[in-house]
């Protein structure tokens, strides 16, 4: 019987986690935002929050199942792109990198 080795995801949580705390605080600056004259900004927050607690989902289903959790971190990833212009940039970087490196480090 072969052992396999397994890897631990300790890297691949904490992006996740840090990425998406990142996106919902972006997403609720652009709520807040809204208040001040923006019209239709209010609907990307609400687009950029609901990808990052897709990428909180992620994060705790890393544990059971690899690959569905690395698509789910690039789906959110491309949601939070399109969530939040310019100011989400740095959270879909996290999410991306915690993407890549579940799906492609075994």
């Amino acid at each position: 019987m072969k052992r396999r080795k397994t890897v631990s995801r300790t890297l691949e949580f904490i992006l996740g986690i840090v990425g998406s705390i990142l996106g919902i605080f972006s997403g609720s600056f652009l709520i807040f935002l809204e208040n001040y004259g923006q019209v239709h900004i209010s609907f990307l927050g609400f687009v950029a929050i609901l990808a990052s607690i897709l990428g909180i989902v992620s994060s705790f289903y890393l544990r059971r199942n690899e690959e569905a959790a690395g698509i789910g971190f690039l789906i959110a990833t491309m949601f939070v792109i399109v969530g939040a212009d310019h100011i989400n940039v740095i959270s879909a970087l996290f999410l991306l990198s915690a993407g890549i490196l579940t799906l492609f480090r075994k």
